[in-house]
C-alpha cells in the first residue's frame, strides 16, 4: 500500500513540475514578445544618440509628414512584421546596441564617418528581403497610377514586371544619402 501512495505522489510531483514548466515557458514567451514590441517603439530607437540624427532626418521626410496623414515609425521600415523574420532582425540589431555602448557611433562625427557603411548594410538587407518592410504599406497593385507622373507610373510598372525591389530606386527616401566614395 505504501508503494501505491509513492507512485501517486510521484505522479502529482511530475504533473506539478510540468505545470510549472508550462507557466514559466508562457511567462518567458510573453516577456520576449513584450520586449520585442517595446524595442519597436520609436522612443526606444532614438534613445541612442546615433539614432537621433536619423530621426531628425525622418521628421523632414514624406514618411513622417504627408498629405495623407500616414506617419511611419522606425520599426515600420526597419523591422519585419512576421515573427521569424522579426526575431532574426532583432538579433542582428544587437550589433547597433553594442556599437552605441562601445562608443563607436556616439557622436555626430563618428556617425557620419560610418554613415555609408551603415546605409549599405541596410540597403543590402532590404534588397535581400525584397523590400518587405516597404511592401507593408506600398505595393505595385495599390499604387494610385493616375496620381503618379507618367514617368513614375512607367517605372513602377517596369519594376513590378522585372521583380525589382523598392530600395533599388528609392535609397535616401527617409534619410539623407551618405557621401559617395570616389
Amino acid at each position: 500500500m505504501t508503494s501505491g501512495a509513492g507512485n501517486g505522489g510521484r505522479k502529482w510531483r511530475t504533473m506539478g513540475l510540468a505545470a510549472i514548466a508550462v507557466v514559466a515557458g508562457m511567462a518567458l514567451m510573453l516577456g520576449m514578445i513584450g520586449a520585442m514590441e517595446w524595442t519597436n517603439r520609436t522612443e526606444f530607437c532614438v534613445s541612442c544618440h546615433s539614432m537621433q540624427t536619423n530621426y531628425d532626418e525622418l521628421k523632414k521626410s514624406v514618411h513622417y509628414t504627408n498629405r495623407s496623414g500616414a506617419h511611419a515609425q522606425c520599426a515600420d521600415c526597419h523591422v519585419p512584421k512576421e515573427w521569424g523574420a522579426k526575431v532574426i532582425r532583432k538579433v542582428l540589431a544587437v550589433n547597433d546596441v553594442v556599437a552605441e555602448i562601445k562608443g563607436t557611433l556616439d557622436t555626430p562625427e563618428k556617425y557620419e564617418a560610418k554613415r555609408g557603411e551603415l546605409a549599405e548594410r541596410v540597403w543590402k538587407y532590404m534588397a535581400a528581403s525584397g523590400s518587405r518592410e516597404c511592401m507593408t504599406c506600398h505595393s505595385y497593385e495599390s499604387m494610385g497610377g493616375p496620381k503618379q507622373s507618367t514617368a513614375a507610373r512607367q517605372k513602377h510598372k517596369d519594376a513590378a514586371q522585372e521583380g525589382r525591389t523598392c530600395i533599388a530606386c528609392h535609397k535616401g527616401v527617409a534619410h539623407k544619402m551618405p557621401p559617395r566614395e570616389e
